[in-house]
């Protein structure tokens, strides 16, 4: 991913995408660089119109989070989990008290 970066930060910059410009960045950056991987990147990108990219991925449409109403879908459940046992626990306590109400009639 730091290759990429790097690459991004000398486009920003105005400065050619070479072997040496990126090995430069990432060996400023701390980065022990992979060679290979500098190549590789570099043979790619002489393909693409990086600021033809960057337009399109600004353009395209980003779907809402969903995070905001997850907790409260998942809490609906639980809720409702809860009510069923406490309705449960109602039902147990009204049988229980019939049970000793008809107990206490027949002595």
């Amino acid at each position: 991913m730091e290759y990429v970066y790097a690459s991004l930060l000398l486009h920003s910059a105005g400065k050619e995408i070479t072997e040496e410009n990126v090995k430069r960045v990432l060996e400023a950056a701390g980065i022990q660089v992979d060679e290979n991987r500098v190549k590789m990147l570099v043979a790619a990108l002489k393909e693409i119109n990086i600021e033809e990219v960057i337009k399109q991925a600004t353009a395209a449409p980003v779907a809402p989070a969903a995070a905001p109403t997850a907790p409260a879908a998942a809490g609906a459940p639980a809720e409702e989990k809860k009510e069923e046992e406490e309705e449960e626990e109602e039902k147990e306590v009204s049988e229980e008290e019939i049970a000793e109400g008809i107990s206490s009639l027949f002595g």
